[in-house]
């Protein structure tokens, strides 16, 4: 009972009607605003409405399927619930896609381990766990019209993940629909505003939601320490400038990551809020240049980037460290820029490096990513490791309910889950917000490796080395932190 569902399987999305039994959830309350924080909390505001705005929009029509889809998520009900049904929604094609690219591999690892080969004993009675996987086709209406057609149509859990494009109007939707969700690969602040909460003030819980990842604080935590230590060697100016775009991600960067840096002594110049998709960043690099900026921070869309930096290098500017984050993760990044990759600098929430387990198997990160590398003839990618814990915690929220067909009851267990896996140790009853886990990324950079030193032997033409492990002292650095280059 696995399938994929292509991008024709759903043409309709579902009302919000509650479940019997099932309580409303408590809606975000605004945080008053905080003097010298206005700017800040009204990016973020406008984020959250418009988020909730997209996840709102209700399609016409009732949640439907083909009858041959809404048999396979229906079938565990009618066959006495002996079925859970998971449904796992994530980026498989469109610009974001590269955080996709090992699914296929992590998902048949998942299906032969125990619990989801052999059945997992919840509550007394032995059940069947059964994934479907979605494609949000890296479109946010996408995503929300997949979450809401597959929420109402008896799927039993809904895990997510990559980028906000994903897993917000995702959780929007699910906290709706009363249907539990697990989200990762997503900075906490920009999850928590899309469903409508208050990152400054995150006192609000949404009853059916979860997520594990990090945020600005994480970000700071990974980056800063790379530009002091290049700053120290090079005597380069404290001034960095921001490529933020207008989107999920950008807005929570603007107003979430310069004052961390601002506390360090850096100044920010930004580059401005520009539209997803630009082609031309003549007039914000300039600005760079004609601002002094030394130091590089960004999350724009893959595809945006290999414009800005290309172009970059045509205008020769040449910040002493750049430090990107949500792109440059991926090797198909790194390969498309060529030599002009060298030594940019990024965050890993997860390497072959790391010394973390599966809590199923007992099979090490380095194993998976080897395994990986082997199977698919491509170079591991970090993704890989927060997919395969998505599927780590929903077992263990499930194994803690007596009734893997209660909502309530599961939601409520995703957010006291507290184990350690593939990612390491995960909280959720301690992180930042209610229902968030925080897991510690490191610094990588870029570089062409040597036999001695490539991973599993396999010498692609560019690895990530760990340079900086401030954040997470138990992953090794394997690489020295140097001026980025081109």
């Amino acid at each position: 009972m696995q399938t994929k569902h292509g991008p024709t399987s759903i043409d309709g999305a579902g009302g919000g009607a509650a479940a019997p039994g099932q309580a409303t959830p408590a809606p975000a309350t605004p945080a008053p605003a905080v003097p010298g924080q206005v700017s800040r909390r009204d990016v973020l505001k406008g984020f959250g409405a418009g988020a909730a705005a997209l996840g709102a929009a209700r399609l016409s029509g009732g949640a439907r399927y083909s009858s041959r889809s809404l048999g396979h998520l229906a079938r565990g009900q009618a066959a006495g619930g002996s079925n859970v049904s998971i449904g796992y929604i994530s980026p498989e094609t469109g610009s974001l896609a590269d955080f996709s690219l090992a699914d296929k591999y992590v998902l048949g690892k998942i299906r032969a381990t125990a619990p989801y080969s052999a059945g997992l004993k919840i509550g007394g009675t032995t059940y069947k766990l059964s994934i479907s996987e979605y494609d949000s086709q890296s479109d946010p209406n996408r995503a929300s019209q997949v979450a809401k057609s597959i929420a109402t149509g008896g799927v039993d859990l809904v895990v997510t993940s990559s980028a906000p494009e994903t897993t917000n109007p995702v959780a929007l939707a699910c906290e709706q629909l009363r249907t539990p969700c697990l989200a990762t690969v997503v900075p906490w602040e920009s999850w928590y505003a899309g469903l409508g909460g208050d990152p400054l003030k995150p006192t609000t819980a949404y009853a059916y939601n979860t997520m594990f990842f990090f945020g600005m604080k994480e970000f700071a935590g990974t980056f800063l320490p790379m530009w002091d230590r290049i700053e120290a060697r090079t005597k380069a100016a404290k001034i960095f400038g921001g490529m933020f775009p207008n989107d999920a991600d950008g807005n929570a960067f603007r107003a979430g990551f310069p004052p961390f840096a601002e506390a360090e002594g850096y100044k920010f110049v930004d580059g401005g809020a520009y539209t997803d998709g630009t082609s031309n960043y003549a007039t914000m690099i300039e600005l760079f240049k004609s601002k002094g900026c030394e130091f590089f921070t960004n999350c724009p869309i893959p595809p945006d980037f290999k414009v800005f930096w290309t172009q970059a290098v045509e205008a020769g500017w040449k910040p002493r460290l750049a430090t990107v984050a949500k792109v440059m993760l991926f090797p198909s990044d790194v390969f498309a820029l060529g030599s002009i990759s060298a030594n940019v600098a990024t965050d890993a929430w997860w390497t072959p490096y790391s010394p973390y387990k599966s809590s199923f198997t007992g099979e090490t990160t380095a194993e998976l990513a080897l395994g990986f590398q082997q199977a698919s003839g491509t170079e591991w990618i970090q993704s890989m490791g927060s997919t395969y814990s998505l599927f780590e915690v929903a077992v263990e929220a499930l194994k803690a309910v007596d009734d893997p067909h209660d909502h309530a009851a599961v939601a409520a267990a995703l957010h006291k889950v507290k184990y350690e896996g593939m990612c390491g140790p995960v909280d959720f009853a301690s992180g930042p917000a209610p229902g968030v886990a925080i897991i510690y990324p490191v610094g990588i950079q870029w570089k062409a490796p040597t036999k001695a030193n490539a991973f599993g032997g396999k010498s692609f033409p560019f690895q990530p080395f760990v340079v900086d492990n401030s954040l997470n002292k138990s992953v090794p650095v394997n690489g020295d932190l140097e001026p980025t280059s081109y």
